[in-house]
This record gives structure tokens, sequence and C-alpha cells, in this order.
């Protein structure tokens, strides 16, 4: 690795809440010899009603520490949302636990998704960024007293007549907040989609978020929005090209070669592949060899 991309890594399957999967997923990524592990640590019954359950942290801490991975990070609530009015403070709640959890388990990244909202009447966007810049502003506080770094992932909009922030509208809130603890996350299939249904440009997009990113979510796609909703079989989605379908490196379109030779991120940037082990276990390898070569690629640039 280098001192731009300095771990390259896989998340773990989520389980079904009884933990009873993580140490199992945990150790199908160290054995593929990745160095980094993002846990979904929203679907393992933790967190209740904003307070943590004391005898699970200690039993994920357990299993955790089995484990050395360079850098661990953990994936919030998928359903974090700071432009969320009426749940607001139940968010904020979570993800106050969320950092807490990061402390307690040795992850130095919080993975918290952006937000999205229908625009109520007689409210603007700006009122929406507001309220998620200040509460991402408070949390950062918290988050710099545990030493962890929020990353705030774009997304790409999921209904008619949402307000969702393009990724370098995201950018300008990491900008905004103006914290070390703060930083970007790209995912590059989110934006890949949110700028095909948007007409923006998807490489003028990463762009303007490379220089606030810390974080990388990194599987592929065709950038094709959900025209189509109904599937039998993910694999179905995949054949038609459709949606955010997590394909290992190579299976879309995504110039990964283009991109990775132009970008530079934040210093100490994580590199997950967001890729189901459920359905492409025996891709991982190869994805880990092309995620370092492109990881390695950042870094010769820069050096250049």
């Amino acid at each position: 690795m280098n001192d731009i991309i300095s771990a390259v890594g896989f998340c773990n399957r989520t389980g079904k809440g009884d933990l009873s999967t993580l140490d199992a997923s945990l150790r199908e990524i160290a054995e593929t010899g990745a160095d980094a592990c993002e846990i979904g640590i929203y679907g393992e019954e933790i967190v209740s009603g904003g307070r943590i359950i004391e005898d699970r942290v200690q039993r994920v801490a357990k299993i955790t520490k089995r484990y050395t991975f360079n850098k661990l990070s953990l994936h919030g609530q998928i359903v974090s949302n700071f432009m969320d009015r009426q749940h607001h403070h139940l968010q904020k709640k979570v993800v106050r636990a969320m950092l807490e959890l990061c402390d307690r388990l040795g992850a130095g990244i919080l993975v918290h998704h952006s937000g999205a909202a229908q625009l109520a009447a007689g409210e603007n966007a700006a009122d929406l960024d507001k309220m998620e810049r200040d509460a991402l502003a408070e949390m950062a506080e918290i988050a710099k007293g545990y030493g962890v770094r929020i990353a705030l992932e774009n997304i790409f909009t999921t209904e008619s007549g949402q307000y969702r922030q393009s990724p370098s509208q995201v950018a300008e809130t990491v900008r905004a907040i103006g914290s070390d603890n703060v930083v970007a996350l790209i995912d590059f299939s989110h934006a890949y989609i949110e700028a095909t249904h948007r007409g923006l440009d998807f490489r003028n997009e990463l762009r303007a978020m490379a220089p606030v990113t810390g974080h990388l979510h990194v599987h592929d796609s065709f950038g094709l929005p959900y025209t189509m909703n109904r599937f039998y079989h993910p694999a179905e989605a995949t054949a038609l090209g459709i949606g955010d379908l997590h394909l290992p490196i190579g299976w879309g379109d995504i110039a990964w070669d283009d991109i990775f030779s132009e970008l530079t991120f934040l210093p100490d940037t994580t590199l997950i592949m967001e890729i189901s082990a459920e359905r492409f276990a025996d891709q991982q390898l190869a994805c880990l060899e092309q995620a370092r070569r492109l990881a390695a690629g950042v870094g010769l640039r820069r050096a250049a």
C-alpha cells in the first residue's frame, strides 16, 4: 500500500442479528489476505433505542480481536439520514452509539449515508442541507473525542421527487463542516447511477469529491438507474445491467484504470470492496489483486 490508500479489503457478510455469521465472515476476509475489513454493524442488533447492549458488544469485541486487520471500519445504519425531520433526534442517538462502538471495537471509520427527503411546503434544499450539516458538525465533535472519522457516503436517488445531494454536493457538505473528523466516502457505482439519473458528468463528480475523500467503496455496475425493480434473482439484474449491482471489478463498465490514474484522495484512505461474498466468493482474490493494483497506481502517480 502507500500513504494515500493505506489498506484494501472487503465488507463482511451481514448476519441476521444473532452474531452467528460474524466470526465466519471475518475469517473469510482474513483468509483472502485483505488488510482491511468493514463490518455491517447495523445488522447485528447491538444498539436498541440508541443504547448499546453491553453483553452483545462484548461478544463482538471478542470476535473482532481474533483478527488483525490493519484497518477496521463500521458501516452505520442503511437508513441513517440527517435530513429526516421526524426522526432526527433518534438518528443522532444511533450515530452517537455507533461512534462509541467504533471506539470500543478499534474501528477508525464510521460510514454514514448522506441524507434525502421530500421537500415540505415552504421548505427548500438549503434547509435540508443545513439540518444535515448541523447534525454532522455535532457528531464530528463526538468523533474527535474517539479519534474516529465519519465517512459521508454519496447515495443515488431512490424515489420520484426526492431531494438528494449529488456527489459534488456531498463534497461541499464535507468542506462546509471543515472538520478532520468528517470526510467524504466515494461510492463509485452510486455516483455513476446518480450522474446518469441527473445528466451529470460522472467523472467531474468524482473529481469534485476526491480531494476531501478518505474512504472508498468499490464495486462495479453500468450506472443504470432502477427503471425496473422486480427481479426473481439477483442474477437477472446483473444480466440486464440495471441498478446498484455490487459486481466484481471488471464486470460492469466503470473505467477503473482511468479513474484511479487521475484521482488523489486524502492520506490514509481505505478501499473497501462492497462485493457480495455470498454471490461472488470465487471472484474475491482476483478483485483484491486488481484493487491493490489500482491503489498502488494512485501512489505512483503522486510520487511522479
